[in-house]
């Protein structure tokens, strides 16, 4: 069995990481360089950068930025946000990047994730999809979470695995921020549909949360922000309690 992965997201509005509830109220967590450093040397598997407001503003993602957090780790790392093109992921593999993630920009041209799957490789490429309930239907949101569509969030998934998707980021907007826990039922009816991984996101508040997601839906990872952020969760700490549930980790 494939090691649990735990990764910290960097969400990077104006240079610095930001954090809110529900996609909104942002507050500001710290330098995402001096994160990223602090979180590759407490044992995070993998880092995920979003830069927020990239596509909402309609600018590329800061490719400086991303080359300064780069120099400071050794991990995987994941970068998304104003990504439209090939050009645009092969700047990001040059800046450092391992893998890019793209989201509205696959939702609105879905040829996008083919183009990028076939330049780069299915596991360079990583759909980012936000997703919240709309009466009894989960539907994909655009933009940071701004703009719904009527897409239904599962036959997204599914398309996007079809097209070269190598990974699924899969962020509940219901959860995210509240720290009551991941949307385990949706993420575990996905998990068992999905022949990729999934990667969970959005509730994080403790470690049993953690525990939770990996036992109730078996995803290949989870991913918080603010609880790491702020020092509420400490990696280590986190990765042994879930070695006591039997859960499989990579060491520190």
């Amino acid at each position: 069995m494939l090691a649990k992965r735990i990764i910290p997201c960097l969400d990077v509005k104006d240079g610095r990481t930001v954090k809110g509830v529900n996609f909104v109220d942002l507050r500001d967590a710290g330098d995402p360089v001096e994160l990223a450093w602090n979180y590759s040397a407490q044992g995070a598997d993998e880092l995920v950068f979003l830069d927020i407001t990239a596509t909402h503003e309609r600018r590329k993602t800061m490719v400086e930025l991303v080359k300064a957090v780069a120099r400071q780790i050794n991990i995987p790392f994941t970068i998304g946000g104003g990504i439209n093109e090939i050009a645009d992921a092969d700047a990001l593999l040059n800046a450092g990047a391992d893998k890019i993630s793209v989201n509205s920009a696959a939702v609105r041209d879905p040829a996008l994730i083919d183009e990028l799957a076939k330049a780069f490789g299915v596991q360079f490429v990583v759909v980012a999809v936000d997703t919240r309930r709309v009466g009894n239907k989960n539907l994909v949101h655009l933009n940071g979470g701004r703009i719904a569509t009527e897409k239904a969030t599962f036959d997204w998934i599914l398309e996007a695995e079809s097209r070269g998707a190598g990974e699924i980021l899969l962020t509940s907007m219901d959860h995210d921020g509240t720290k009551g826990g991941f949307d385990n039922s949706f993420l575990k009816q996905v998990n068992d549909t999905v022949h990729i991984p999934v990667i969970a996101s959005g509730g994080a508040g403790s470690v049993q949360h953690f525990v939770d997601v990996f036992e109730h839906t078996n995803v290949d990872a989870a991913l918080a922000a603010s609880v790491f952020h702020y020092g509420e969760i400490l990696i280590p700490d986190l990765k042994a309690i879930l070695r006591q549930h039997h859960i499989e980790v990579r060491e520190l």
